[in-house]
């Protein structure tokens, strides 16, 4: 399929420009004023019929060729993060805390790109629904654009996104066949004691004794209450308490990440938190509350669709440049409820490492990330070649 990739290749400009023009203006969840109208007047203008403001700010375009039933969705996220940008790039943010520090940019540009090229060439016979979603960043756009009527007013028959992943050589494309990506749960925890001198603990009831001992044994849960072969993490990523050496608080204060990649390993976690946090409060005295805020689903890679993702990927890339099953991720994804009303698969492609730098790979979440600008071409390519494929397989059997 290099004719078909050389062709993407020759218009990624536009959209490199595009992608950096989005990156230069970031907007934050629910924000995405700008990116959705840049996104939904390019869609418009190629033939797409759009509709703007789905679950707030989302936008979805949808193109019908030909005489096919089946319906697909590809979806894109639009929105950036509260990270002051360090890249140093020509067009690095322009808002002072806020920028595309994990890619969103590129994803919506490969999106963007793919759009074009379809509306333009076709090649396909079937309902093509784009989805730019809003919020992924924790604030759960996609359950706004369903809890919207995304899938009622835009049914699909599947449904497909693309991660960037530094680390991963460019361009190259990983696939995973079931749990692909971590849940996400985040709970509060209040300790509550008698403040007192620090001279004289015995008048007093320290509930930052008790916070540590309930942070060595959150350790043990993952160590000793879950399957060896099922990931699982908690971490403790803050514990507040005192203000002063010699004063022991009245209270403590822990904040909690909690992520697993099976349901009922998901449900382990948060009923040993709870039993073991109230049981070490009691030990010590003090009084515990919790506050669990469930957050993103465990992402599940359907078989059939992944299996066709794979096969897209592998004719166009060849087996040099396709991981057939990848390891699974502990971050977390809200596409993971699309994938719940809908089957489909989240693929990632590979964002290289830092050629100008030779040194590794910049993570995404951090101040100096930068989407690889090469992948707008291979991403889009890839959205192209799926779509075709997946709206002229219904003769063939499709996934």
């Amino acid at each position: 399929m290099s004719h078909l990739l050389d062709a993407l290749t020759e218009r990624a400009g536009e959209f490199i420009r595009l992608r950096r023009d989005i990156h230069r203006h970031p907007e934050l969840a629910f924000e995405e004023h700008r990116t959705a109208a840049l996104v939904a007047d390019q869609l418009e203008g190629w033939g797409y019929a759009v509709e703007r403001g789905i679950g707030g700010t989302g936008v979805v375009g949808r193109l019908v060729r030909g005489e096919g039933r089946r319906r697909l969705g590809l979806r894109a996220d639009m929105d950036a993060l509260p990270i002051e940008e360090s890249s140093g790039r020509e067009w690095a943010s322009a808002r002072a805390g806020v920028m595309h520090a994990c890619g969103h940019d590129g994803h919506t540009a490969m999106l963007l790109a793919a759009a074009r090229h379809l509306a333009e060439d076709g090649g396909f016979s079937g309902t093509l629904n784009l989805v730019f979603q809003p919020a992924e960043e924790g604030a759960g756009g996609a359950l706004r654009m369903m809890e919207d009527g995304l899938f009622e007013r835009y049914p699909c028959d599947a449904i497909f996104a693309m991660h960037n992943m530094p680390g991963i050589a460019q361009g190259h494309m990983v696939m995973r066949e079931g749990p692909m990506m971590a849940s996400s749960d985040y709970a509060t925890i209040v300790l509550r004691g008698v403040g007192g001198h620090g001279a004289m603990p015995h008048k007093a009831v320290d509930p930052l004794v008790a916070a540590a001992s309930i942070v060595m044994a959150l350790q043990t849960i993952v160590s000793r209450n879950i399957d060896p072969l099922q990931p699982a993490v908690v971490t403790v990523g803050a514990l507040n308490a005192g203000q002063a050496n010699n004063v022991i608080p009245a209270t403590a204060r822990l904040e909690l990440s909690v992520r697993a990649l099976d349901r009922d390993t998901r449900a382990t976690l948060q009923g040993r938190i709870r039993e073991l946090v109230h049981l070490q409060a009691q030990s010590f005295g003090v009084s515990a509350e919790i506050d669990w805020r469930p957050g993103y689903a465990v992402l599940v890679n359907s078989r059939a669709e992944t299996e066709f993702a794979r096969a897209v990927a592998l004719e166009m890339l060849g087996p040099d440049r396709v991981t057939p099953q990848g390891p699974p991720l502990t971050g977390s994804e809200d596409f993971a409820f699309m994938l719940e009303r809908v089957p489909g698969s989240y693929v990632l492609i590979g964002n290289g490492d830092d050629p100008a730098q030779g040194a590794p790979a910049c993570m995404v979440h951090n101040p100096g990330y930068d989407f690889n600008d090469a992948n707008v071409a291979v991403g889009s390519a890839y959205w192209v070649l799926l779509a075709r494929r997946f709206l002229a397989a219904e003769a063939a059997g499709g996934p």
